[in-house]
């Protein structure tokens, strides 16, 4: 064989080598096609081999992507407009039924997603009062719609994992701004109101309690003074002439004048 038929063989040898070897990077997966049909799907990361000339592959990136749309307006139950700014978060769930609903393009996917997610979150808000929308939960909004959102994101072979609200503005109309306003006041008010009143029952249950407790605790007293008297008049008369000889010279600067025989002094006197 002549050396360009070498050379040449060589070449073509090594083409067919290179064609028959392809990389899938970490986070991605490919298809591999036999003549325009799929063979194999989600092939994983790694140096893979396919038949040169007659199989083709293509890759695809399955790590979560952020899905932007433009801000939506809406209608609430009460009849009054909202903006709504929101993003989805989604990657590929079904690589053969992407591919066979987009052509394997992303912007596609995208484009068919948006109306799904619009309508959805549409439903939802028009069941709501401005007021819930604007100081409800954003997550709960949202959640309640993620399932249906997810049923025909499926016919595109993708799946949304989350849906962020980024922003919501209110009307400019002055007058529904002031009328949220004074709803999320009334409101504020009716829970500060039900705490005060709930403070107050709690601090006169303290109160009868309290007073319950003295008036035992007094009529207690009263019971044992009562009989360690009985049990010592002579003792108790002196401790109660102690107990009143304190009080009057309490301030030092008292002065009685009584008659020497006066019963009073009884205690004052001594024997010798």
């Amino acid at each position: 064989m002549k050396v360009p038929a070498l050379i040449a063989a060589g070449v073509a040898l090594l083409l067919a080598l290179l064609g028959s070897v392809f990389v899938v990077n970490e986070g991605h997966s490919a298809i591999v096609f036999r003549l325009g049909t799929v063979v194999r799907e989600d092939v994983g990361p790694g140096l893979r081999f396919k038949w040169p000339l007659i199989e083709t592959a293509r890759t695809f990136d399955r790590r979560l992507k952020v899905l932007p749309a433009e801000p939506e307006r809406y209608l609430t139950a009460d009849k009054l407009d909202v903006s709504v700014d929101f993003f989805a978060l989604g990657r590929i769930e079904d690589m053969r039924r992407f591919f066979q609903a987009t052509g394997g393009n992303e912007d596609v996917a995208a484009e068919r997603l948006a109306p799904i997610i619009r309508d959805s979150l549409r439903n939802e808000i028009n069941s709501l009062k401005l007021l819930d929308v604007v100081k409800g939960d954003r997550e709960a909004v949202v959640g309640k719609q993620l399932e249906a959102i997810n049923r025909g994101a499926s016919t595109l072979g993708v799946k949304i994992l989350d849906i962020r609200i980024k922003r919501i503005d209110l009307p400019q109309d002055s007058n529904v701004l002031q009328s949220v306003y004074n709803q999320m006041r009334s409101q504020r008010l009716q829970v500060a109101s039900q705490l005060r009143a709930e403070g107050f029952e709690q601090s006169q249950a303290v109160r009868a309690t309290a007073d319950r407790d003295k008036t035992v605790i007094l009529a207690e007293a009263a019971r044992l003074y009562g009989e360690a008297a009985a049990k010592d008049p002579s003792f108790f008369a002196f401790q109660r002439s102690l107990d009143s000889y304190r009080k009057a010279f309490a301030d030092g600067q008292s002065v009685i004048v009584l008659d020497r025989d006066d019963p009073y002094l009884q205690y004052l006197k001594s024997d010798r």
